[in-house]
């Protein structure tokens, strides 16, 4: 069986999942949630709420800020008890809506959870739906990417002028060592992650749709095989193991053998990527009538791991009880995850892990750059990342965007592959906010 992959670089971290096949776990329902109103790439959305509303599990607390951009909503029902500066883990503020719910309020989410999947929509009223009536229906939901780059799914679904879609790629590779929760995800829900993905492909008005499944999978790719087999134009793709097999344009690359253009969008391949958990949220949406206010998320402290159903607002501490303390905190996985300096923060649309593995909380010291180039062999992008790093490392801001910074995808497989430890990747990413902020800045006074 030929397994698809990407063709310039990339690497074989150790996978570390030690949470595959555990079973998801529902968290219960906190007492107490904070909703930060920026959980999305774009604009931060605008509370409609003030202190003292009532408000009941699902509603709108926060509407969408522009074109690009998402609503959120509440997981509990209770009252919005302020609406302040919370933390983000890596210590930066973002203004939040604070929810408190009473006995009468968790009663009333109790009986609203045991209708949780009853049917919103029959059968015949979603045939009747055409694209758009979709598209508003995961724009009103608040559905993100949920692989990590939180990207308004409906934005996806809406190309520019010119541009037309060909196909609708699932990206199910997970490919960040550690996290399992979306392999857990398609061996317990592939009916519905089938149907999100014919969903999807009506929104966006294509015949074609790809589920692509790293190998290292079989039960998810069994399972998915077996219910899309009975779905026209759905096929389960299998993945070589590589990261960053789960790069959008890497996965593109893959699956089509098309190359995303420099400083151009996936849709110019013909192809909109999203994420497995996006088509569970879809069909969610879509069937059950239910907005996005949770995610399976892995837990993993390097002795045990577990997947679990998080709503949204949940204190991220709370899932950590009982642990030892760790030496060093990150949220998502050990490749492109960040170091978290608290816990005391809330779990949003993007917490895709919390890894506590004390084999990645300490960076081996760093030597001097060998010349040896094997950052740049294991680049998927095909840049020079030991240039970039010492160009940003010296401000030659001009020279960095001409080598090509912004097609970076800050995946870290530079900083794994360096045998003299240099945090190369940090450096790169450095020259890639200025330079991004370099070209935003002449783009405004170009319109000015």
């Amino acid at each position: 069986m030929k397994l698809h992959t990407f063709k310039i670089g990339g690497i074989h971290p150790a996978e570390n999942k030690i949470a595959a096949g555990k079973p998801i776990e529902n968290m219960p329902l906190p007492a107490e949630v904070v909703l930060p109103v920026a959980q999305h790439i774009g604009a931060p959305a605008k509370p409609v709420v003030k202190k003292g509303d009532k408000v009941k599990r699902g509603d709108m607390v926060a509407e969408a800020g522009g074109f690009v951009s998402a609503p959120v909503h509440s997981p509990i029902s209770g009252t919005v008890v302020k609406i302040d500066v919370c933390r983000t883990p890596q210590g930066l503020p973002v203004e939040a809506i604070y929810i408190k719910s009473d006995e009468a309020d968790r009663e009333a989410d109790a009986k609203a959870l045991e209708q949780r999947e009853t049917p919103a929509r029959s059968e015949a009223e979603i045939a009747a739906l055409d694209g758009k009536a979709i598209i508003d229906i995961i724009k009103n939901a608040g559905i993100v990417g949920l692989g990590g780059a939180t990207f308004p799914c409906h934005v996806k679904l809406s190309p520019p002028p010119g541009s037309k879609a060909e196909v609708v790629i699932i990206n199910a590779a997970e490919c960040e060592p550690c996290l399992s929760c979306d392999d857990m995800l398609m061996r317990e829900n592939p009916r519905e992650i089938v149907k999100g993905v014919s969903l999807l492909m009506k929104a966006a008005g294509v015949s074609r749709g790809v589920i692509a499944i790293e190998n290292n999978k079989p039960e998810a790719i069994e399972a998915l095989t077996q219910v899309a087999s009975t779905v026209s134009g759905i096929e389960v793709m299998p993945m070589k193991v590589k990261y960053p097999q789960g790069g959008e344009k890497q996965l593109i690359e893959a699956v089509i053998g098309k190359e995303v253009p420099s400083g151009g969008l996936p849709i110019a391949t013909g192809a909109i990527v999203q994420n497995v958990a996006t088509a569970y949220a879809v069909y969610r949406a879509v069937v059950l009538g239910e907005p996005l206010m949770d995610r399976v998320l892995t837990l993993h402290d390097g002795n045990t791991g577990r997947n679990l159903r998080v709503p949204f607002g949940t204190i991220l501490a709370t899932l950590t009880e009982g642990l030892e303390e760790p030496e060093k905190i990150i949220i998502g996985g050990p490749m492109m995850g960040r170091t978290a300096s608290t816990l005391q923060t809330p779990m949003i649309k993007g917490t895709s892990g919390i890894l506590l593995d004390k084999r990645y909380a300490h960076r081996r010291p760093v030597e001097n750059c060998i010349r040896c180039g094997r950052c740049s062999d294991a680049c998927p992008m095909g840049l020079e990342p030991f240039l970039l790093a010492t160009l940003s490392r010296l401000k030659e801001w001009d020279e960095v965007e001409a080598n090509k910074v912004a097609n970076c995808i800050e995946c870290g497989s530079c900083s794994y592959a360096c045998p003299a430890s240099r945090p190369v990747v940090d450096f790169v990413r450095l020259g890639k906010q200025k330079v991004m902020a370099a070209m935003r800045a002449r783009a405004a006074a170009k319109k000015a």
